[in-house]
């Protein structure tokens, strides 16, 4: 079980461990889950010394409000500035610091982005179900934390104010291009409605874990045929039902799904998706599979280095 870590006083809008992801068996219709923001939960462990894959607490919009029960641990939050305070007194993101037993963390108003990834040096111990520490809520996999839960860990100690340096922290703007690969649905729809996809600026209307749902100034149009045979869903993948309005499909999404996709976000740009706020502003901009893997190598290739 590990030791005490956290006391859970208020759980906040929604907390929930979260890993990389539940993969290999979406097969067998189980979603992968995972952080929505990987690259700030990856950045969030590495920061403090664990594997990438650690699961975090991410934390949304409202944060809860815990008290540590660890005589002392190291903590990084990442993500979102969700006005994070330790005693009161406002707390750094981004870099590595100490807390003591009986300190309070609080989570306040959002300043930018949406979500926070809160990492301590050691990780959380937590169910792994499928090789997956994630909460899945709609299948009640995984750990789900509630007020008064005691978290546990392992935890261990690093060097203090381990950060990143300004410009290489992610910047989460209300209004927000994403480079997008077209198709692989693009003979369901019109000329003018690819045309209208890749120069209108949409609005950011609903969404969740499972998606984005985003409105434009007029629906996109279908040929004829609006269904597809099901086939799998991938991150980022952008369906659009009848309606004509796209939905982003995120972390939570379903494992297969019948509607036309007209675009792929490519995987770096999934973080602005992820930390968008219902109202936000989306375009999207051409990309190619070639520019979408030279790209992941070289993010990767940054991770690899901040890991040592």
């Amino acid at each position: 079980m590990g030791q005490p870590l956290f006391t859970v006083l208020k759980k906040g809008l929604y907390t929930t461990f979260q890993d990389l992801g539940r993969y290999g068996y979406q097969q067998f219709g189980v979603v992968t889950s995972g952080a929505m923001d990987s690259y700030s939960s990856q950045l969030a462990n590495l920061l403090v010394g664990n594997p990438r894959g650690e699961a975090v607490l991410e934390i949304t919009m409202l944060g809860p409000t815990l008290r540590v029960e660890a005589d002392r641990a190291t903590i990084v939050v990442s993500g979102a500035n969700l006005s994070m305070t330790v005693n009161d007194n406002k707390a750094p993101l981004w870099k590595s610091f100490d807390v003591k037993k009986g300190d309070i963390i609080k989570f306040g108003k959002p300043i930018s982005g949406t979500r926070s990834y809160l990492a301590v040096a050691g990780g959380f111990k937590a169910e792994k179900v499928l090789g997956s520490k994630s909460y899945y809520a709609k299948a009640m996999l995984g750990t789900e934390i509630k007020d008064g839960d005691i978290l546990y860990g392992q935890v261990s100690r690093i060097q203090q104010n381990r950060g990143l340096a300004r410009h290489l922290i992610p910047k989460f703007e209300k209004e927000i291009t994403v480079r997008s690969i077209p198709g692989p649905h693009e003979n369901y729809f019109t000329d003018d409605a690819i045309q209208q996809f890749f120069s209108e600026t949409f609005i950011a209307v609903q969404g969740d874990r499972m998606g984005y749902r985003l409105k434009g100034e007029k629906p996109l149009q279908h040929k004829q045929q609006l269904e597809i045979p099901s086939d799998a869903i991938p991150l980022g993948g952008i369906q659009v039902p009848s309606s004509g309005e796209p939905i982003i499909l995120l972390a939570d999404r379903q494992t297969t799904g019948g509607y036309p996709r007209v675009a792929t976000v490519i995987s770096v740009d999934m973080y602005k998706i992820a930390q968008l706020a219902t109202g936000g502003k989306v375009r999207f901009m051409r990309s190619s599979i070639e520019q979408a893997h030279e790209l992941y190598k070289k993010r990767e290739k940054f991770l690899q280095h901040l890991q040592g």
